[in-house]
């Protein structure tokens, strides 16, 4: 159940807890514009600087792929990190920002941690072990068992997201056919699937390590983790992430007309 593994995940998160929470509210925070047009900030690369470092020392031979450093060595285990998603929250001062970490074997994520310190809150995962919430006292974490997407609240991230790649009509058919929609934010969202309070999830322009930690943490909990094309894993650029109970319908809602 890969606890060496999440022990050392979950280390990871603590470290990177205490860089990211000095940075953040920081009112002369120095950050750059990359060539994707997302931002970083010194904050974002000091905190995958020292997992790096962590990780080096206590898995020598693993390979790492982060969001500022890129890619560490070849190995069939590889720690993928995303040292602050959410950096335009962390630069506007807005909680809804995590650090993201997790491990692939064979590029299945096998254990992934969510931690987000300027809420208080940390979400993890290892397979077969359960999804879980509240270090203090841990609580197992479950899906909803809304069976209806006329009864379901789904969040999909922005309206730009769906815009840009052509799914605009998508959503808002979709919006004419669930109950409550909402741009809940980043990693936030698949954190509110895993508890229960969202029923769906789906988004796109996304990069590995926005969802390999999460991939786990929603399997875990009963849910289904897959791109907008119905392919498993955090590897082809879109997410949607649902109960289960609403993922094909889902799928064919967001597909429409673009259905490959």
């Amino acid at each position: 159940m890969h606890d060496d593994d999440l022990a050392l995940a979950l280390e990871l998160a603590d470290t990177a807890d205490s860089i990211s929470m000095r940075y953040f509210q920081e009112q002369d925070l120095r950050h750059e514009k990359k060539p994707d047009g997302t931002f970083v900030t010194e904050g974002d690369q000091e905190v995958e600087r020292a997992i790096r470092a962590l990780i080096s020392q206590r898995r020598p031979d693993d390979s790492i792929l982060g969001e500022e450093f890129g890619t560490e060595g070849d190995s069939r285990r590889q720690w993928i990190i995303d040292p602050i998603d959410g950096t335009a929250h962390f630069m506007r001062g807005a909680p809804v920002w995590a650090t993201l970490i997790a491990l692939a074997i064979d590029g299945r994520p096998v254990v992934g941690v969510c931690s987000s310190p300027a809420f208080g809150k940390r979400w993890w995962a290892a397979e077969g072990g359960g999804a879980w919430t509240n270090p203090d006292s841990p609580e197992r974490l479950e899906v909803s068992r809304v069976a209806s997407l006329e009864d379901s609240a789904i969040s999909y991230n922005s309206v730009q997201g769906w815009d840009l790649v052509g799914r605009l009509d998508a959503l808002i058919d979709l919006q004419r056919h669930v109950w409550r929609a909402r741009s809940y934010g980043d990693a936030w969202s698949y954190m509110l699937l895993a508890e229960g309070s969202v029923d769906a999830v789906a988004e796109f322009d996304l990069k590995p390590y926005d969802m390999a930690a999460l991939v786990p943490i929603v399997t875990e909990a009963g849910g289904t983790f897959t791109s907008a094309e119905g392919r498993p894993g955090p590897w082809h650029g879109s997410a949607v992430a649902t109960n289960s109970l609403l993922h094909d319908e889902l799928l064919q809602r967001i597909q429409g007309d673009n259905h490959a």
